[in-house]
């Protein structure tokens, strides 16, 4: 069983497996229909196209961030015809060092499927290895894919807010320093953090576009936390997507049982109460 990241040899060694399930998880924040379009020119063998604004999140209301967390049982539903059971591996990749795949990977384990790897290095590590690329479509399935929700694995703000005033968390933000600063903020209408988070942009992660190694990850991630426990660790970002790529370098690196705070930045800032730190 893959749970965390795999290679493109380790995927073509298994691509003709029929308990091998792959989902392309391509998407641009600033594009939304790019990642499909890029699809359709050329996708892994057997892999299904899942968009971020469509699939794996569910509508923005006026108090969510920007990707809310999906309907569980509606993306089993999608999981399922997708040819997802409990005997399915799951392969995740897209072409951005797993910044979007990551929620993907999030997402199957938050509803109780553990079996799910990301492809490290993404699509570009596939052409590498020598793998082709198809536009044939993938047949949609009839399967059931159960849902184990595991709702511990996020917290609500509420639930944020009252563990932070209880000193009871480490909370860690993915995003890119300056942004984390407030510095600069090309998306959300407000710039800064949330108070005594700290920053562990995802890049920290990478080393040429693969993920560092597990004791280098290790390493660093133990440095960051202190004596802090790995399961008293939240991740935020933006809007609780590329967060999901530091739980997954923690994963990497042995250090399990960190959770995530989806609504994050962009939904901190919908209520004008909540204090923002800059700097």
């Amino acid at each position: 069983m893959f749970n965390t990241i795999m290679s493109a040899a380790q995927l073509q060694s298994s691509l003709d497996d029929p308990n091998w399930v792959i989902l392309d998880c391509r998407f641009n924040l600033m594009e939304p229909d790019a990642g499909y379009a890029a699809y359709m020119e050329g996708h892994i063998p057997g892999a299904f196209y899942l968009h971020l604004d469509e699939h794996l999140s569910s509508p923005i209301t006026g108090q969510s961030g920007r990707h809310p967390l999906p309907n569980p049982q509606e993306l089993a539903e999608l999981l399922g015809r997708c040819g997802v059971t409990r005997k399915s591996q799951v392969v995740v990749y897209d072409d951005c060092a797993g910044m979007m795949a990551a929620r993907c990977w999030w997402l199957l384990r938050y509803i109780g499927h553990d079996q799910v790897a990301l492809l490290d290095g993404g699509i570009q590590s596939w052409g590498d290895a020598g793998g082709e690329l198809t536009q044939q479509q993938p047949v949609y399935n009839k399967e059931c894919c159960s849902v184990e929700l595991r709702p511990s694995a996020n917290l609500s703000v509420d639930q944020l807010m009252s563990a932070l005033a209880e000193g009871d968390i480490t909370l860690v933000d993915a995003r890119a320093a300056e942004r984390f600063r407030g510095e600069v903020e090309p998306i959300d209408p407000v710039a800064g953090h949330i108070p005594d988070a700290l920053n562990r942009p995802l890049m920290d992660n990478l080393r040429d576009g693969y993920f560092k190694s597990a004791e280098t990850l290790r390493q660093e991630w133990l440095a960051l936390m202190g004596d802090q426990r790995s399961e008293r660790v939240v991740h935020m970002c933006g809007s609780g997507v590329t967060a999901c790529h530091n739980q997954l370098a923690m994963e990497i690196a042995g250090l399990k049982g960190s959770r995530l705070y989806a609504g994050s930045w962009s939904e901190w800032i919908r209520n004008p109460a909540r204090p923002v730190a800059k700097g």
